[in-house]
């Protein structure tokens, strides 16, 4: 498909401590690239008709209502294609891949949880009669707090678990990302997690890793797709989106904050690859909660 030959790593705004992270947004348009993550993702839409959804290498039109989960890696995407719905409701959750540890999903409550997640690396359709039971709960998770929302969670997954009539979407699964398993890229990750705010130099990261600068460069474009500058930006604006969508904070404070030192310069990066501006962005999402 060509469609998958330009696909997005997407580095979500889920918090190493968050558990769950909700976007609940109503919009005109589908207009993110076709992407993957190592999160889990629960997509709702209503009003979707004639969008086109994208899951490995499973390509359909949707119809008004549709409930997908989405496991880590998986390339995913929505299009707008036949849609002429000015109002779209899509509500989308995101948590860890290790958010349930296995010892958990062992015990035999958990069982129909831990078979649906199996599934899931093919992506689940969940049946029209499923998604309409679920749409209020969806659209009130948002408006919940503290451990009410936790366990409503807790609660939807089981739930979908013992749906009937899923079907799996995709064909191709995807393999666990090299970008989790190296030790040198977790070394990275970790401290690039803990620095982004602040100037981060090509000289001191590959020291980190014992690699001259070519060396190392070389090695992130071969493990993640992306020159060290881009990865450090694709975290910054990962950053830069959670702290939009909570509102606390002026545009330009959240750049300067996520280490960008000038506000022409967040706000390039930024549209390049949510492809749309700050401001856009932050208008876009009318609810979301994360749980510390």
């Amino acid at each position: 498909m060509d469609i998958l030959k330009k696909v997005h790593r997407e580095i979500t705004p889920l918090a190493p401590g968050d558990s769950f992270l909700v976007f609940d947004r109503v919009k005109s348009e589908f207009t993110f690239p076709i992407h993957f993550h190592p999160e889990y993702e629960l997509n709702f839409i209503k009003n979707g008709k004639g969008t086109k959804r994208v899951i490995g290498d499973s390509m359909e039109e949707i119809d008004n209502l549709e409930l997908v989960l989405i496991g880590p890696n998986l390339y995913h995407g929505w299009l707008t294609h036949n849609c002429k719905s000015e109002s779209v409701h899509e509500i989308t959750i995101q948590f860890h891949e290790h958010l349930f540890q296995k010892k958990f999903l062992a015990r035999q409550i958990m069982k129909p949880i831990k078979d649906m997640f199996d599934r899931s690396i093919h992506g689940i359709l969940f049946s029209k009669k499923t998604a309409s039971e679920m749409y209020d709960r969806f659209a009130q998770v948002s408006r919940l707090d503290s451990m009410d929302y936790f366990l409503e969670l807790l609660s939807i997954l089981y739930d979908l678990a013992n749906s009937r009539n899923q079907r799996l979407l995709s064909t191709y699964t995807a393999g666990k990302e090299n970008f989790e398993n190296s030790d040198k890229i977790k070394i990275i990750y970790d401290y690039v997690q803990e620095n982004f705010h602040k100037k981060i130099t090509l000289a001191e990261v590959s020291e980190l890793v014992f690699m001259s600068q070519v060396s190392f460069n070389r090695f992130m474009k071969k493990r993640t797709g992306k020159t060290f500058v881009d990865y450090v930006n694709d975290v910054r604006i990962g950053h830069a989106s959670m702290k939009l969508i909570e509102k606390d904070n002026s545009i330009s404070e959240i750049a300067f904050n996520c280490g960008f030192n000038n506000i022409a310069n967040f706000n390039r990066v930024f549209k390049k690859l949510k492809n749309r501006t700050p401001s856009q962005y932050r208008s876009e999402f009318s609810g979301i909660k994360r749980i510390l």
